[in-house]
């Protein structure tokens, strides 16, 4: 069964890191009910494309600040990986969570044939309810800012 529009999100619990000592805890998707979640899944840290786009996720938090929505990226590689990549880029407006065994990609459907992460974006309301869903099939682009903002705006 694929995920789509309407359907519950399925919950989840992940290590992660904002930056912060104490940013470096379990983030449960529970927890931010009540507003807006999106939920960037990303094939890897420090890879062109996955910079390009939490950078730009970063540089426009304001506009996902603006319409309440909480970013959670996601991705298999673990915590000091994160840590890592967050360091090189002057860190990100958003935690970084591992999910090192895919069990999240899997419920989510963003597992490629192979494996890997393809390169996603789900807008969850504040009832825990899919709005918004993307899955790439290539994944060398990523949903532009605006396009995502719009998709909360509109759960409004």
């Amino acid at each position: 069964m694929t995920l789509s529009v309407g359907d519950p999100a399925p919950d989840f619990t992940l290590p992660g890191t904002d930056g912060t000592p104490e940013g470096t805890r379990d983030y449960a998707l529970n927890g931010f009910r009540g507003g807006p979640v999106v939920l960037v899944f990303y094939p890897g840290d420090n890879t062109p494309v996955c910079t390009r786009q939490l950078t730009t996720y970063t540089t426009e938090a304001d506009q996902f600040a603006d319409v309440g929505a909480q970013v959670l990226a996601i991705s298999p590689q673990d915590v000091p990986s994160h840590q890592d990549f967050a360091d090189k880029q002057g860190g990100f407006a958003f935690p970084l969570l591992a999910d090192t065994d895919k069990a999240v990609g899997e419920s989510y459907g963003v597992l490629g044939p192979i494996g890997f992460y393809r390169r996603s974006v789900f807008v969850v309301d504040g009832d825990g309810v899919v709005r918004y869903a993307h899955r790439a099939v290539a994944g060398l682009t990523f949903r532009p800012t605006n396009e995502i903002v719009d998709a909360v705006r509109s759960i409004g």
